[in-house]
């Protein structure tokens, strides 16, 4: 059961600053998706492959789904062929994965580059001298992906300070990097920000949220 009543409200408040906001539907049943689609909703984030490739066969087409979650290289296939965005690319080996996929299908697949913000171990993505080792490499050769952004997940915590100050260094790997000059390179998105703290995260320069649960209830 979706509550339409806090997404209208969530819509209208990110309107203020041109956020993007993505439904996290995973585990969510496709009718509560098609529930919010009704209302306008178009983008969708989901973390597990056989979940997305399930609902993508049964919803509208013009849905945008973005996956989300922990993606291995040898699932990409099975999403390359609609995936909108890929969030959470945190291997140069991914990413040549992407690249190949893409091309026998003749796709440009766009992607973000996860950063590892958080204190928890648990936590994937690069760090900065990986981000150093990875815009150093030839990118610009894998002609059938587009990096457009950065995302990134804040530690699991009601300090606030803590979680401010994450965001803050995710903006600044952004900032630092942006204006490299690569063919299939434009870096717009910064995605950070979820039910929890989605506030915070755009007060520091997220332009993309992944909601959940104040859509969709807890899980």
């Amino acid at each position: 059961m979706i509550n339409s009543e806090v997404y209208k409200q969530i819509i209208e408040e990110l309107k203020l600053t041109n956020t993007t906001l993505v439904a996290v539907s995973k585990t969510k049943p496709a009718a509560d998706i098609q529930a919010l689609y009704n209302l306008g909703q178009l983008d969708f984030g989901e973390n597990y492959v056989q979940e997305l490739v399930d609902k993508e066969t049964v919803l509208p087409k013009d849905v945008r789904w973005h996956f989300i979650g922990h993606l291995q290289s040898n699932k990409v296939k099975y999403i390359a062929p609609f995936v909108h965005l890929i969030h959470g690319v945190d291997s140069y080996r991914l990413l040549q994965e992407i690249n190949k996929q893409a091309k026998k299908i003749n796709r440009t697949i766009d992607c973000l580059i996860q950063i590892h913000i958080a204190t928890e171990e648990t936590k994937f993505g690069f760090d900065g001298a990986e981000l150093e080792t990875l815009f150093s490499s030839d990118l610009a050769s894998l002609t059938n992906i587009r990096i457009k952004g950065m995302m990134g997940m804040a530690s699991f915590s009601d300090d606030a300070t803590k979680v401010r100050g994450e965001f803050i260094r995710l903006k600044s790997f952004f900032d630092k990097y942006k204006a490299l000059s690569i063919s299939n390179y434009q870096l717009t998105v910064i995605s950070m920000g979820m039910s929890g703290d989605y506030r915070l995260a755009i007060e520091e320069g997220s332009t993309m949220v992944r909601i959940g649960s104040l859509l969709f209830g807890n899980r």
